[in-house]
Formats: structure tokens, C-alpha cells, sequence
């Protein structure tokens, strides 16, 4: 079973061997409201953990989606720029921006698994 975690910022990375798959939370969408358009980065670019990677705009506002991690873009959902609804629809599924192959796996060390995540966000209400 792969492995999922999840950010500060509200992003969630499944792991599956070196590649995680990024996107955002089911909370983060809900905070969002409609999406409207997503830029997500491309293949072979290699991004630093925190660094802006992608973008999502929603009705209410613009987010920037952060690298949980350090790696490379091996994969972009270019359906999004078709379909951005399918972040609102289903945000941990189809609604994915990238994939990336991981650099350094201990930076995953710091992130919350799903209970952690809930307490989080349980917090913030």
C-alpha cells in the first residue's frame, strides 16, 4: 500500500518506491471552492522541498502548490488544464498535479500521516 503524508501548506504526497504523486488535500479544495485553472510544472524540471512547483485558481483566490520534497518532475497531469474541476471533484485521485522522483526520502520525516493531518486540521477551525 502506498504511503501518503501530508503538509503544513495542505499538500498530500503518496510514495510508491522513489515517486511520490502531489497534490492537494480534500481540505485545501474545500477552502478553494471552485477550481478554475491549474499550471502544473513540467517533466525533467528539478524542484528544491518548498519550492513553488505548481499553481491552482480557484473563484475565490490563487495558491501555490510547494514540493513536499526535493526531486524531479518525471509526470504532470496535463488533464487538469482541461478538467481543473477534477481537484474539486476528486482531489486525491484524478485531481493530482505532478509526479516527482524523490531525491532525499528522509525529507518526508517531517511530514504528518493521516491522523496527524486531521488533528491539524481540526486545529485550525
Amino acid at each position: 500500500m502506498a504511503d501518503v503524508k501530508y503538509t503544513e501548506e495542505h499538500e498530500w504526497i503518496r510514495i510508491e518506491g522513489d515517486v511520490g504523486t502531489i497534490g492537494i488535500s480534500q481540505y485545501a479544495q474545500e477552502q478553494l471552492g471552485d477550481v478554475v485553472f491549474v499550471d502544473v510544472p513540467q517533466a525533467g524540471r528539478t524542484v528544491a522541498k518548498g519550492e513553488s512547483v505548481a499553481v491552482v485558481e480557484s473563484v475565490k483566490a490563487a495558491s501555490d502548490i510547494y514540493a513536499p520534497a526535493s526531486g524531479e518532475v518525471v509526470e504532470a497531469n496535463a488533464a487538469l488544464s482541461e478538467t481543473p474541476g477534477d481537484v474539486n471533484t476528486d482531489p486525491m485521485g484524478k485531481g493530482w498535479f505532478f509526479k516527482m522522483k524523490l531525491a532525499n526520502k528522509a525529507e518526508l520525516d517531517g511530514l504528518m500521516d493521516q491522523a496527524a493531518y486531521d488533528a491539524f486540521v481540526k486545529g485550525l477551525g
